[in-house]
């Protein structure tokens, strides 16, 4: 009987998980310039990458592979070789994988998007043999026992499983909308619809039957060569090509997602899950069984001083409060110094805001320095605000004193405004 027809248990099907953590993140602007987007951090003290691998490590995933391609270095020190999630085996656990030239599989260098990452890996994926594959995104807040979504999927016989949320309208059309019948059987994925018919979305975590993933893989190649010689568009995303062909074969499953979900791809929706953690929203870090592990930063406790006020936020370790901050996420090693007010922001690691300055609606990379009596940004009119409504600062940028940056205005790291 041919390998693939077999059906193991989740305890003993050979399992390997796949980190996308490659994208540019242009979307976010100034933020990513000099980092890959799964770097940005979350709460303070987490990066978003966290989040995946905390719930494959929670969920004892022997193989974990992070694919990185832009600004790969601005993760290495954190990932730290997969020893936060005691994924540093000798057999198994972490492998950090890069663009290649001269790769067997005849496409090297970057991908163009994330169908077209896994055939980047395609030899590799088939040399370690596994029977089933995850595929998570690394920029999503999550919490997922992902046994519970293999038992499923095996127990189908499914070639592939779509992991599902609820959103609402406005943010389906970013999306994948799923199109699902009965007995949780996919019918149809429409991508980034303008117009969605629901808020039932992919969170971008796959389950897929890996022989049945690398047939796809390969069919799609050869028929993508037949339009695009030489692949120089690639495969493209999953919702495009990919999960489209698997969808139609007709073992294609829904598994709903419970509990928070939010993809952090945009500024507005980047500051809007902060305040949902401030608001008690965010459940992820709920149960102390199911831990979200980091590489935590080493220092001391975070310090109100007496002329200091902290209302609706959160305090990272290192930080030193003199002014006032209200409704805001204070990153390690921040100073707001006596007179200087945060509200309704993001301020990354070892941030200063001056004496008299006002900080409000934005988020601030590591290291920026807003001097005296500086305004950056205004409180968003609505949330979510719009992508335009919120202010970034670039790393290590500069506001000098008495400036106004407006609304919606962008500096660019090692940028003075």
């Amino acid at each position: 009987m041919p390998r693939h027809h077999v059906l193991p248990s989740s305890r003993t099907a050979r399992i390997l998980a796949v980190v996308q953590a490659g994208g540019e993140g242009s979307r976010m602007d100034v933020l990513t310039r000099e980092r890959a987007k799964p770097a940005l951090p979350f709460a303070g003290s987490y990066q978003l990458i966290d989040f995946a691998l905390s719930n494959l490590a929670n969920s004892q995933i022997p193989h974990v592979w992070v694919s990185v391609q832009y600004q790969a270095g601005s993760l290495d020190r954190h990932l730290a070789q997969g020893r936060p999630w005691d994924l540093d085996r000798t057999r198994g656990g972490y492998r950090r994988l890069v663009p290649e030239a001269g790769h067997t599989d005849s496409v090297a260098g970057f991908s163009a998007g994330n169908a077209d990452d896994l055939l980047r890996m395609h030899n590799d994926i088939a040399e370690l043999d596994p029977d089933v594959v995850i595929v998570t995104s690394a920029d999503h807040i999550f919490r997922l026992d992902l046994r519970e979504v293999l038992a499923r999927h095996l127990d189908r016989r499914a070639e592939c499983t779509i992991v599902t949320t609820e959103v609402p309208l406005a943010e389906a059309k970013h999306k994948a909308v799923v199109r699902v019948g009965r007995g949780q059987l996919v019918k149809g994925l429409d991508y980034k619809p303008s117009r969605p018919a629901s808020g039932l979305v992919a969170t971008e975590v796959f389950v897929y039957d890996a022989p049945r993933l690398l047939a796809e893989l390969d069919a799609l190649r050869r028929d993508r060569a037949a339009v695009d010689p030489g692949l120089t568009e690639g495969l493209g995303d999953f919702g495009e090509h990919l999960v489209p062909r698997l969808i139609a074969r007709g073992r294609t499953y829904a598994h709903a997602l419970e509990g928070y979900w939010k993809d952090l791809g945009r500024p507005a929706a980047y500051l809007a899950a902060h305040r949902d953690l401030l608001r008690g929203k965010v459940d992820v870090f709920d149960d102390p069984r199911w831990p979200m592990l980091t590489r935590f930063p080493e220092l001391p406790p975070a310090w109100v001083a007496a002329e200091g006020t902290v209302a609706d936020s959160l305090l990272s370790p290192g930080a030193a409060v003199h002014g006032t901050v209200c409704g805001s996420v204070v990153g390690p090693g921040c100073v707001i110094e006596a007179g200087a007010r945060v509200v309704d922001s993001v301020l990354m690691a070892g941030v200063r805001v001056a004496a008299g300055a006002r900080v409000a609606g934005s988020v601030l990379d590591d290291g920026v320095v807003v001097e005296a009596d500086a305004v950056v940004g205004a409180a968003p009119r609505r949330w979510p605000p719009a992508d335009t409504a919120v202010t970034l600062c670039g790393r290590q940028s500069r506001v000098r004193a008495g400036v106004v940056l407006p609304a919606g205005g962008r500096l660019e790291p090692g940028g003075t405004a």
